[in-house]
């Protein structure tokens, strides 16, 4: 099938989950988790395959170590992912919530509503987990989806996504096409040129694969181009936590978007060869002449800077960051307001390790991604992000000219 067949299919799905019930979706849903869980080692299998292929390109230099460390699935991963798709089942069903009730007239009242958004592109680096969480949050949020992976992990993928789609089969009713994949390079050309049926790009992966995304299509895009996230040690910072926090978040998981790639400390802080000693000891790198502060390491390295006070700091992560996630270690309460005020940031932390900058933590259940946009939605995406409003009119045979020459009038009350 080529791909503007797959599209149209999954247009027509995403026309029909539309009015699936919650009860069939959280049905869907817990019976994927149980395939999941079931065939794990059957996944584990075609994700060794995809490892063995990988080191290869990591030897000739095409793959980073930080993307081959993605590209692992292990028992965390893996008990990670299954509870994902259960918690999502358990959430709330964000489609047709009343997000305002205002009768304009007696007898004619206006919904704004929340409703699925469509079909949803999705094109993603490594990171195999990400198929289970994209496809779970599209079917709560009655979404259709059109899944591209890497070459990487393409048998890691199409296990999954075969498992899913057999578990799906077995719920009566369930639309066909909900969930699709394709595999092939000239896939995601077509796929960006594809504005008649799908409604939102969402990509997954490094700086290159999002430039090139937003500037190859007219669909709409959703998503982060860089995580340059940051930790500022205020003057008044406790050194175990500033240490605790630090460390956690840069070697917790160093490839992550939300690992911290520069530490801004206070000139005052007093203690700071001391913090500097315990994060060499964690085997964290510290560069305090860094060839460019804005960029992203995925490795236990970390850019160092000393700043004269938090005003500083804010001016820095404002001008070097990327809109991600970042943190002030500080005992100062007013400042700690002003960072979280100030950070133009989508998310902005107090005492806290920016590693929490996630969808499963935040309690969504899993996440589409992490969106530094200013629009629709921002931080980690999850259900409600996947899903945007309509307006329901209700009247009795009412019509603009009534209004229009005065024999009627618009109370716009909020009910």
């Amino acid at each position: 099938m080529d791909f503007i067949e797959i599209a149209k299919a999954a247009k027509k799905a995403s026309l029909e989950i539309a009015d699936v019930s919650s009860e069939m979706k959280n049905e869907a849903l817990l019976k994927v988790a149980d395939a999941i869980e079931s065939n794990k080692e059957k996944i584990f299998e075609a994700n060794k395959i995809d490892l063995e292929e990988a080191i290869a390109l990591v030897d000739s230099g095409e793959l980073s170590k930080s993307t081959y460390n993605r590209l692992k699935l292990d028992e965390n991963k893996m008990r990670d992912m299954i509870q994902g798709i259960r918690d999502i089942a358990h959430l709330e069903d964000p489609v047709n919530k009343k997000l305002l009730v205002r009768e304009l007239d007696a007898g004619l009242t206006l919904y704004k509503v929340s409703c699925p958004i469509g079909v949803l592109g999705i094109i993603f680096e490594a990171r195999p987990d990400v198929i289970s969480q994209i496809s779970s949050l599209a079917i709560k949020s009655s979404n259709a989806v059109i899944l591209k992976g890497g070459k990487e992990s393409k048998n890691t993928n199409k296990t999954i996504l075969g498992i899913i789609n057999s578990a799906l089969d077995e719920v009566e009713g369930f639309p066909k096409n909900v969930l699709n994949q394709v595999f092939s390079r000239d896939d995601v050309g077509e796929m960006l040129k594809c504005d008649k049926y799908i409604n939102l790009i969402i990509p997954r992966g490094g700086n290159s694969l999002v430039k090139f995304i937003k500037e190859n299509t007219k669909i709409p895009v959703l998503g982060h181009a860089d995580g340059i996230c940051h930790i500022f040690v205020d003057e008044s910072a406790d050194l175990a936590m500033a240490e605790k926090v630090i460390v956690d978040a840069k070697t917790q998981y160093p490839s992550a978007c939300n690992s911290v790639e520069t530490l801004l400390i206070h000139e005052n802080f007093a203690e700071k060869e001391k913090l500097f000693a315990a994060l060499q000891l964690a085997e964290i790198k510290l560069e305090f002449n860094p060839e460019s502060w804005s960029h992203e390491y995925g490795d236990k390295i970390l850019s160092v800077k000393t700043v004269k006070d938090v005003d500083e700091a804010i001016e820095h992560i404002n001008t070097y960051g990327s809109g991600h996630t970042e943190s002030i270690i500080t005992k100062d309460v007013q400042n700690a307001e002003k960072f979280m005020n100030k950070v133009d940031s989508a998310g902005v932390y107090f005492n806290a390790s920016t590693r929490f900058a996630d969808g499963f933590r935040y309690g969504f259940g899993a996440e589409v991604g992490i969106s530094t946009n200013k629009t629709h939605a921002r931080g980690p995406v999850g259900l409600e992000g996947l899903t945007i409003y309509k307006y329901k009119l209700i009247g009795n045979g009412h019509i603009v000219a009534d209004y229009a020459n005065g024999e009627k009038h618009f109370h716009h009350k909020d009910i």
